[in-house]
Parts: C-alpha cells; structure tokens; sequence
C-alpha cells in the first residue's frame, strides 16, 4: 500500500489586529519547522481582500519559503489564473521552480473571493471558463511551444518561455469545492486536485460523488486521473487531551467562525456560535464530523474515516488556522508528524511487532542469561563480586542478564 502524504494548507486566515509584517515572519517560521518535521506539502493561496487574508502573491511567498527549507514541496494553492494574462503566470511558476530547485506544484484556480473578483472588475460567470482557457495554454508554454493566442481577456503573439521548469514534469492542481468544474478540470487535463470542501461534514461525504465527476470527465476526454493525486483538506488542532486541545482552540474556532465566516464573508445559513464550547462541539463532535479538535488518536480514526468514505486519496493536508495561540498551534503540527504520521504509514508497526516477539519468546533467550553467568563464574573474583551486583547496576541489555541477586545467594549457601 503507497504511503499517505501530508501537507498544510495556508489561506491564511489571520484575525485583524497583528503586525502583517510578522505575520508573515511567523507564517514563514511555520513552513520551516513543517519541512523539519517530514511534510512533504505546503499551500499557501491568493487572496485580494476580507482583511484576514493577507498573501496576495503565493509565488513571493513561496520563493521566500524555498530559502528556508530544504525537502518540502511549495505549492500555489491556488494563483486565481482569470486574474492573471496566462503568459505571466507561467513564467513566475518557471521561476519558482528553478528557485525552489524544481519543488514547485502549481495549483490553480477560478478565484475565491467575489469581493477579488469585484475589485479587479471580472464578471463571476465567466471565472471558471477563463481558468480552463489559462490552463491549456500554460501547459503548451511548459511544453516548450510556441504560442499564439487571442481571447476576450488576454492576447499573446508567438509566445515562448525562454526557460521551461526544472521539472520534467511540473505538477499541475487544480482547487475543487462544491460546484464539479474543479473535479471536471482535473479529469479533462488528467491533473491532480486538491478538495477544499472537505473541511464540512456535507463536503466529506460527498467526496466519491466529486470524484466520480473527475473519473467522467476523464473518460470523456481521453485521460486518466489517479487517486495518488488527489489532496483533500482537513482542520485539526491536536493536544495530548481532549480536553486540552478543546480548551486551546475554542476561543480562536468561535472568532474565526463569527467574525470571519459569519460577519465577513456572510456565508448562507452560518449562525454564530454562542460559546467556545458551543463551538467545539459544533465543529468537532459527533462521528461525523470533518474536524478533529483532540488527541492524536482521535485524528488518526478521522483520517481513516476519510480514506473509507472517500475509497482512498493520495494526500492529507491540514488547514492552517489561527484557533489556538502559536505555540499551541506549532505543537499540534509537531504532535501530528510524531504520533499521527507513523500510525497512519505504519512506521512503528515493526517496533511493535519486535517487542511482541520478544515478549512472547522469553524462554528462548534464558541461553543468552546462561552463556553471561558461565563467564562470570569461570572467574574467582568476578563470582565474588556477585553479592554487590545488584539489579541495573551492570551495563548488560535486561534480555541477556542473569538474576545475579539469585545466583550470589545460591553462592553464599555453598560456601
């Protein structure tokens, strides 16, 4: 079975009332100890507006990130492409790529933010055709072609990247959340996806129904599309209790919920919570839920809740939030790399099943005890020393010790 990977999804989602210059330093902090740990993915997105979400460039962001670190993939999660001339995202992602030494990912989307989108005087209903539009030619451009193209919002005569990506193969992500076109995008390029709607009770059950719309298009179009690539999102915030992890994260969750999801973006039928509590228990409790806020052992059984639900992806990525303090929040990423990471991938399940045998086979290793015990008595002065030596006092593995206590008194009697 291939291993599940892991990675972290930066919107950000910043509460008003810090310095955005440390933010940006802490958010950066954060990428370092995350490639430190054995991450193997960090997003981080593009966002224009609604005051908590403060990287309006991911590339800026993520060449900045590549000097820290040294092994984790970057990617651009998303580049909004229908604000964007086609041409000039594909030379930034080039030079991300080579920056980065060819750790680029580039994931792509139709813009989140209506308020992005007003700004920037683009009509909502043509978003989505225009990221399908930007994709193809990006993809020639990364093919070495040469492009001439003409489109009610962009324009290129005999186009060419000068440099094409470090990687043979860059890999192309597009975002997908509750309509089918990010799904239907994926399976027309025969692309990876990364499903943001997942963070919802509603959007992780409906995840084989989004993938069934990748596998149609897919078919439609002559491509293929692989689980492996598949990323789905997922909150967390993990402590060594449940208790502790839900008195954390409470504060933070009701803020980011009523001030932001409520009061900012006025999302449809969202009603405040009334409590940390209330918050909690509305976000993470109950079997079903999409969110973990509790104890390692808790967000294993939701990861593989998922991988059921789902019928299995390729990646696991935790939604970066600001519920907890910073150190809180650093340990909860530190916790999950330690204790959730090899749970999931099996790596500790030789450890286990080397004590078990070595519990189970006791009897067979009393030889080693022997063989030690012969040694000493050949030896008038170490068979002596035997009434001093007491349990832990000799650097032998406990395995391979003698009961010297025993073997001093059974000396002791003969003489």
């Amino acid at each position: 079975m291939a291993r599940l990977k892991f990675g972290a999804f930066l919107a950000p989602h910043h509460p008003i009332g810090e310095h955005p210059m440390l933010q940006f330093r802490r958010d950066l902090d954060l990428v370092e100890q995350l490639d430190a740990l054995g991450y193997d993915e960090f997003w981080c997105g593009e966002h224009h507006s609604s005051g908590w979400e403060t990287i309006a460039s991911p590339e800026m962001f993520l060449a900045a990130a590549g000097e820290r670190t040294k092994r984790i993939k970057l990617g651009t999660g998303v580049v909004s492409l229908p604000y964007h001339h086609p041409f000039n995202v594909a030379q930034r992602m080039v030079q991300l790529d080579h920056m980065t030494g060819g750790r680029a990912i580039f994931g792509s989307g139709p813009g989140a933010l209506a308020s992005d989108a007003h700004t920037l005087g683009i009509d909502p209903m043509t978003q989505r055709d225009r990221q399908d539009e930007a994709i193809a030619i990006i993809r020639r451009l990364f093919k070495g072609e040469r492009v001439t193209a003409r489109s009610d919002w962009f324009t290129m005569n005999d186009a060419a990247l000068q440099i094409l990506p470090l990687q043979e193969e860059m890999p192309f992500v597009v975002a997908s959340q509750i309509s089918p076109s990010g799904m239907t995008l994926a399976g027309k390029y025969g692309i990876g996806i990364i499903s943001l709607g997942s963070m919802s009770t509603q959007g992780l059950m409906a995840l084989p129904t989004q993938w069934s719309f990748a596998e149609d298009a897919a078919r439609k179009y002559g491509t293929t599309v692989s689980r492996s690539d598949w990323r789905v999102l997922l909150s967390w915030h993990i402590a060594e209790t449940r208790e502790q992890a839900r008195r954390e994260a409470g504060a933070g969750l009701m803020r980011w919920h009523n001030e932001y999801n409520v009061r900012t973006l006025q999302r449809p039928g969202l009603q405040p919570f009334t409590s940390p509590e209330d918050a909690v228990e509305k976000t993470a409790g109950g079997e079903g839920a999409a969110s973990t806020i509790g104890t390692p052992d808790d967000l294993v059984k939701t990861i593989k809740s998922l991988m059921d639900v789902s019928g299995g992806v390729g990646t696991i990525v935790g939604f970066v939030h600001d519920w907890a303090n910073p150190e809180n929040t650093r340990r909860s990423w530190d916790m999950v790399a330690r204790y959730v990471v090899p749970e999931i991938n099996g790596y500790i399940d030789g450890l286990r099943k080397s004590q078990k045998f070595v519990i189970e086979n006791r009897a067979v290793f009393e030889r080693a005890g022997q063989a030690v015990m012969a040694k000493i008595m050949e030896n008038d002065k170490a068979a002596a020393a035997l009434s001093l030596t007491g349990p832990g006092r000799v650097a032998i593995p406990t395995i391979n010790a003698p009961d010297l206590q025993k073997e001093a008194a059974k000396r002791k009697k003969k003489a």
